[in-house]
């Protein structure tokens, strides 16, 4: 793993400063880009993936605080420091309050400026254990998941089954102060209600028949780290009063036991239901629900977060194609767009499954769009001007499924009058992700109000 992978945006107007800048990031072996203005920055923004951002807050026309604001708007969780005179303190008091991470005092060390991209830079998502944030969607979650992380409040991850709960969950562990702790993971719909108990908790010799030895539960195995309540709502009801307790006394008690075991970790609870209909239903405690939802964290669908769909499958296609003896498979240009063709009911799970499959049927270097077997799974179509437009070559896919996407997305806007909710409601994504790319198209002189 490339510990920082994401390059720096460094914003100065002063050409001096900003090379001074540049060689620090460069000694330390972090990748940059530098530009001289808010309106060269915002531009770059619209083009890549940065871990933060580092700009003066004297700058002609766009000044920091315009550009720390403006940015705000677009990319509400990239962490802005802002570099500014002691004289201008009461700017950088004004910034604080509009979003700024911190600021650095002129003319500052070279250290003191390596110590707050390292404070507050985004991590690197792209991280060689099945994190890609490639859509914005992703890289908001992950931006929320990582300042989750520094604390210890419980967290409770929802979303759609296959999604990728457990990949969140483990990134949270990986981003916290518990790191070097382990890591356990429960499902709760796994396990027979008449073991789950003692699964959990743990039981003394002789607590029930067969119990030979005595045995440390789920919450004893994960002290000084991270427990993951996979599927919590699938715990029977009697089971979750238990859970409760353990859960406000920081302390559980082994099935046959009498005497209790402090408890220092930290609670990570997802389930694919919507919880509150849950508690309504009756099926599970309203009280047990408030402990749990600390920190609640919604993992978006994968149809919502478009831009993640090829790099993913290029991510299963490495991982499972060296398993599978194939090294060096690609994907074609047709299969990438029947992958984007596809709303994937099943998310990331379902997607890993079909490169499975593909890389079984197909037996040349290339995967072609017919070994994905999509044709009768349930898709959304792509207007005819984008199925009839030409593949491009090997060496200029990406560029070409960018240009899929935007002509996809100002083509559905255009048959719909304009109206951003039945757009979103065709394309399949989130209103945030149709906002973020349209301004992205306006900055980049595509589209127009």
């Amino acid at each position: 793993m490339a510990e920082h992978s994401l390059p720096i945006l460094v914003v100065e107007d002063d050409p001096s400063l900003r090379e001074a800048i540049g060689d620090t990031l460069e000694l330390a072996g972090r990748p940059y880009v530098a530009v001289d203005g808010g309106e060269a920055a915002l531009k770059v923004l619209g083009e890549q993936a940065f871990s933060i951002v580092v700009s003066d807050v004297r700058m002609m026309p766009m000044d920091g605080i315009a550009l720390l604001k403006e940015i705000r708007n677009r990319l509400p969780h990239l962490p802005v420091v802002l570099m500014t005179a002691y004289a201008e303190v009461d700017k950088a008091v004004d910034a604080m309050r509009s979003g700024a991470c911190d600021f650095l005092l002129k003319p500052f060390e070279p250290k003191a400026l390596l110590a707050h991209v390292n404070k507050y830079e985004l991590p690197n998502c792209d991280d060689g254990a099945g994190v890609v944030a490639i859509d914005q969607a992703s890289r908001d979650l992950f931006a929320i998941a990582q300042r989750v992380a520094q604390t210890d409040a419980t967290v409770l991850l929802t979303g759609e089954s296959g999604v990728g709960k457990e990949v969140v969950a483990r990134f949270i562990h990986r981003q916290s102060a518990r790191r070097n702790g382990p890591f356990v993971a429960i499902n709760c719909a796994a396990i027979p209600d008449s073991l789950l108990e003692a699964t959990l908790f743990g039981y003394e010799k002789g607590a029930f028949t067969g119990a030979q030895q005595a045995q440390a539960g789920k919450f004893e195995q994960a002290q000084d780290g991270t427990l993951l309540l996979d599927e919590v709502t699938e715990m029977p009801m009697g089971l979750q009063a238990k859970l409760l307790r353990v859960l406000q006394e920081r302390e559980v008690e082994r099935v046959g036991g009498k005497k209790p075991v402090a408890l220092n970790i930290r609670i990570v609870a997802t389930s694919n239901r919507d919880m509150a209909e849950a508690v309504a239903r009756g099926v599970f405690r309203e009280d047990l629900y408030y402990r749990l939802n600390v920190f609640p964290v919604a993992i978006p669908p994968l149809r919502d977060r478009p831009l993640d769909i090829v790099p993913i499958a290029r991510y299963f296609l490495v991982e499972h194609g060296g398993r599978f003896g194939r090294n060096g498979v690609s994907f074609g240009a047709q299969a990438e767009q029947a992958l984007l063709r596809h709303s994937w009911p099943g998310n990331v799970r379902e997607l890993e499954n079909v490169i499975q499959r593909a890389l079984i049927l197909s037996t040349g270097p290339e995967i072609g769009g017919e070994h994905l077997n999509l044709a009768s799974a349930p898709g959304r179509e792509l207007p005819r001007g984008i199925a009839e437009m030409p593949v491009q070559e090997s060496d200029k896919k990406v560029d070409n499924m960018k240009d899929l996407e935007r002509e996809h997305i100002l083509r559905t806007l255009a048959e719909v009058d304009g109206s951003r909710k039945m757009a979103i409601e065709r394309l399949g994504i989130s209103e945030r992700t149709l906002r973020y790319k349209l301004q992205q198209y306006r900055d980049e002189g595509y589209f127009k109000d």
